[in-house]
């Protein structure tokens, strides 16, 4: 019994530790210097809005399939 309250202790201890010495450790960090800039995201010529009304298109399909057809709750057979 004490063994298992000895092992909880640990453990309770061991993951309040946790941050703290992920924290201890000083690593400063410098960005990197880039040579070229990223294209993405720039003058993409109209792709956003292509993109947009694809999105706008798959919802409105989506509405329309949920919707369906009302005939659907006919049974199969007569």
């Amino acid at each position: 019994m004490k063994f298992r309250n000895l092992l909880a202790a640990t453990a309770a201890v061991s993951m309040a530790a946790s941050p703290a010495m992920a924290q201890s450790a000083n690593a400063d960090r410098v960005a990197a210097p880039a040579a070229d800039e990223s294209q993405l995201g720039g003058d993409s010529g109209g792709a956003g809005i292509i993109l947009a009304i694809l999105a706008a298109a798959a919802i409105i399909a989506g509405i329309v399939i949920a919707g369906g057809n009302e005939d659907d709750d006919a049974p199969a057979s007569p």
